[in-house]
């Protein structure tokens, strides 16, 4: 499901002529909080709930160079969820639909009036079922991967 579309800013290509590699990741946390507007957790339902969510763990990976002006856009898809987690695979893709780089994140959601983990609320918990969702059987090629050198 698409999530967010972006172009690449001026101010995010460094020294090398392409999106920085911190950009990426401000992208994929623009597509978090889109995520979160989504599932009703935009300012107003955070605050009504006393509820947001917490990035625990993210693994980025870079698959190909973005330039000043091009437009992306991020899917999402929902690897595993329990009562207050997420676990969720985001594609960045061109205007082609290439991929130029996947984030894949390990979320919680937080109870703000005691700071602790707390199950997400009722109408988010539904929001959430309505997102696309896959079996470990069928995850995206790129998902579960772990960072290490091959030998």
């Amino acid at each position: 499901m698409r999530i967010l579309d972006t172009h690449v800013a001026p101010a995010w290509v460094d020294y090398n002529g392409h999106m920085n590699d911190a950009e990426y990741a401000r992208v994929f946390s623009l597509a978090l909080e889109a995520l979160m507007d989504h599932i009703g957790l935009d300012e107003a339902g955070r605050a009504q709930h006393a509820y947001t969510i917490y990035t625990l763990e993210t693994h980025l990976c870079y698959r190909q160079e973005a330039h000043e002006g091009q437009a992306l856009g991020v899917d999402v898809t929902v690897l595993d969820k329990d009562a207050k987690r997420l676990h969720v695979f985001m594609e960045m893709l061109d205007q082609e639909g290439q991929c130029v780089a996947t984030s894949e994140q390990m979320l919680m959601g937080m109870d703000t009036s005691s700071g602790r983990p707390a199950p997400f609320p009722t109408s988010v918990a539904g929001q959430i079922e309505q997102l696309p969702h896959t079996d470990s059987a069928q995850w995206p090629t790129l998902a579960g991967r772990k960072i290490g050198i091959r030998r």
